[in-house]
């Protein structure tokens, strides 16, 4: 019996250092693989940065090589709060390959999931890096004052919840940004969402308390306001578009500057397709000019 225990628990140990050995392999390759497109874009990565204390607290920096006062994306990825990576395709390969070329220095985050964090903590993550992303800025040659925030799905939510609610960075002693870009978030008003039918991720995310989602929707929070932000919305998913026009109406109640961006695109694909070159780039990069977000000639 002690052998076989002993087999057993030997057994267990050589799997769980399996696993973690093929993750660190996985991790190695994930930098390679990065790592050779930023080069091959004249640009170098410097991978994993920690904002905090947390594993999932790192964010990576494509830099040009001739970086000087340069604009800069900082890119949070969607997940349904619960998944995701900073350094998925469709997340970065695009969007690098388009303004890297440019001169933007490009920034992708990872942030704690749930059941680790709330989706209100993720947003404290998100202020922390972006706290992170203006302290560090210069020596990366990059402009502190010239930050502009992008996020995907639940990535959307985040950012756009920073920016309505300015509060949440005022511990990390975040500086204002330049403006936001909220990609098909369709959570601006998470508790009009919980109180129709909708789907168990909400509920996972969100819980029971009615008091909590409207601390962690956008538009309850948003009192004053912001910088600027452009909603992209997919027109093929009817909720989406309604959630960005009512944030819309309640910003520009209070003089913000929001434009709803409706696009025939999948929810994915409203992701993967930003970089593409095409009238839906086109018109991204054309807030990042209204917001005085372009490189240098």
């Amino acid at each position: 019996m002690n052998f076989r225990q002993l087999s057993m628990g030997g057994l267990l140990a050589l799997l769980l250092l399996g696993d973690v050995q093929a993750q660190g392999l996985r991790d190695a390759m994930s930098d390679r693989r990065s790592a050779k497109s930023a080069a091959q874009l004249g640009a170098e990565l410097l991978a994993d940065l920690p904002y905090g204390q947390h594993e999932r607290q790192r964010l990576d920096v494509y830099r040009p090589l001739n970086a000087r006062s340069a604009p800069i994306l900082l890119m949070v990825h969607g997940g349904a709060w619960d998944k995701g990576d900073k350094r998925m395709d469709r997340v970065v390969e695009n969007k690098m390959a388009r303004w890297l070329p440019q001169g933007y220095l490009f920034v992708s985050t990872n942030y704690r999931l749930l059941p680790d964090a709330t989706p209100l903590q993720q947003a404290e993550d998100i202020a922390q890096a972006l706290s992170y992303v203006q302290q560090h800025a210069t020596g990366w040659g990059g402009d502190p004052q010239r930050v502009v925030l992008l996020g995907h799905s639940a990535g959307a939510h985040l950012v756009s919840l920073l920016s309505a609610a300015p509060e949440i960075g005022q511990a990390y002693a975040v500086q204002p940004w330049l403006g936001t870009v909220a990609l098909d978030s369709a959570a601006f008003d998470v508790e009009r969402i919980m109180r129709d039918r909708h789907y168990r991720l909400y509920d996972k995310a969100f819980g029971q308390d009615p008091a909590y989602w409207r601390a962690a929707s956008p538009v309850w929070r948003l009192q004053q306001a912001g910088a600027p932000m452009l909603a992209v919305c997919s027109s093929k998913r009817k909720e989406a578009c309604l959630q960005a026009q009512g944030f819309a109406e309640r910003g520009r109640a209070l003089d913000m500057q929001v434009t709803v961006l409706p696009q025939a695109l999948s929810h994915g694909e409203i992701n993967a397709q930003l970089g593409v070159p095409g009238a839906y780039t086109d018109a991204v990069e054309t807030f990042f000019q209204r917001i005085g977000a372009t490189p240098a000639p």
